[in-house]
């Protein structure tokens, strides 16, 4: 991580965090398995894995929000 591409969100996003998509509640908590850039793989309880593009959907984190 910390390349050129990388946005605020994105330093923090590593395997293992647990998140929610903001305009999909249904599909539940999800645990993010990889990042690539911009692209997220999140695993989510109801939706299965799926891929997050953090250019367009901003993750809620689970957890306290490390950037503040």
């Amino acid at each position: 991580m910390g390349g050129p591409n990388e946005t605020p969100m994105q330093a923090f996003l590593e395997p293992g965090v647990l998140v929610r998509h903001p305009g999909q509640p249904d599909w539940g908590d999800g645990q993010v398995q990889s990042v690539m850039g911009r692209k997220v793989t999140v695993n989510f309880e109801h939706a299965g894995k799926q891929v997050i593009d953090t250019d367009h959907v901003r993750l809620i984190y689970l957890a306290e929000d490390p950037r503040g």
